[in-house]
């Protein structure tokens, strides 16, 4: 069994006429977390989508848990959380997350779980048309989270959230990685890159970095990660 919980090669796409991921290649290892960082529109949401295997790719391969990208045998290996919520806004958090247990044949035990792992015990009886924006995204992530999935893809978890809160779920993705999950977390905030095993950085649909922290900041010789990524940002000029 090889250590790459994703491999992608050579992954080109374009939308709307316009090439949105420019030939990409990466693997992200399992049990790490793995941050997509790069600002918005970099192309981050299209490759996490290529990854779930719901984008139309032009060219390259994806490779998940060791099956082409969007194999039906990998739906409920891996939990997907969007920046678009499709959560029903007319049942409770609870009923929302019993019928996604149900669709996944997730254990009706890992509700309670992953309301719990996500903050939203206290609300759990509230609509979920009546949360606001960050328990909204909470509800959002404890969906991608139900059935134990052996790959989390993340698509900024934690915009929206207060630093307590993010500082939480941050805890959490350490957790689920030491108990063997793989991570795949991206975000367009630069202080959440320290907390990654492993960094991809892009820019304008290139892949500009996959390395680790420390040894990106020791490669562009600077102290922290948003000066190494604007260092990797001139150098490509």
């Amino acid at each position: 069994m090889t250590n790459s919980a994703l491999a992608v090669a050579g992954l080109r796409v374009r939308r709307g006429g316009r090439l949105v991921v420019r030939d990409v290649s990466f693997d992200v290892p399992r049990g790490a977390v793995t941050g997509l960082l790069g600002p918005s529109g970099c192309g981050k949401t299209t490759l996490m989508r290529a990854v779930v295997g719901v984008q139309i790719v032009e060219a390259g391969t994806v490779t998940v848990l060791g099956l082409p990208a969007g194999s039906p045998p990998l739906r409920r290996r891996i939990g997907y959380a969007t920046q678009n919520p499709a959560i029903y806004a007319d049942l409770t958090v609870r009923e929302a997350l019993r019928y996604f247990a149900a669709v996944l044949r997730a254990p009706g035990s890992d509700v309670d779980r992953v309301i719990s792992e996500v903050g939203l015990t206290e609300h759990a009886g509230k609509l979920v048309g009546s949360l606001s924006g960050g328990q909204h995204n909470r509800a959002n992530l404890a969906v991608a989270l139900l059935g134990t999935p052996e790959l989390l893809v993340l698509d900024e978890p934690t915009v929206g959230l207060d630093p307590l809160l993010r500082d939480e779920l941050w805890a959490l993705f350490r957790r689920l990685a030491d108990g063997g999950a793989t991570l795949l977390v991206s975000s367009h905030v630069m202080d959440e890159a320290a907390r990654c095993d492993r960094l991809l950085l892009m820019r304008e649909g290139a892949l500009l970095a996959d390395d680790a922290p420390d040894a990106l900041r020791r490669r562009t010789g600077t102290a922290d990660l948003e000066q190494a990524f604007l260092h990797l940002v001139r150098a490509a000029s």
